[in-house]
């Protein structure tokens, strides 16, 4: 239990480091990702109002999860929102990770 504890500290400290120098407006939105053992969950917020403009989730795979990245930023293009701040959270920009902001970026949404 001890070890278990100590991995969730550790993530989270990395989650906070980097949420730490980030932040989402109206203009600029937080796109999020988040990873669990079977699916990848994305989502554009505005920390400002403190709301989730766009959100999407699908099974965990590269393809699956590049796919979410451009169904992201094709959502966020017709609601005119051209830029977003990129928020990897606790996870290394590799992988699924790495294949969401590629497809958000191949949809038009730039970092």
């Amino acid at each position: 239990m001890k070890r278990i504890n100590a991995i969730n500290n550790q993530r989270m400290r990395r989650k906070n480091r980097t949420r730490g120098r980030i932040t989402g407006t109206a203009d600029k939105p937080r796109l999020t990702v988040f990873r669990s053992n079977k699916h990848v969950s994305v989502q554009l917020i505005d920390d400002t109002a403190g709301k989730t403009v766009f959100s999407a989730h699908d099974k965990k795979s590269v393809a699956r999860a590049e796919g979410l990245g451009k169904k992201i930023g094709e959502s966020a293009k017709k609601a005119g929102i051209t830029k977003a701040v990129f928020d990897r959270g606790a996870y290394r920009y590799h992988g699924n990770v790495k294949a969401v902001a590629e497809g958000a970026r191949a949809a038009g949404l730039e970092f």
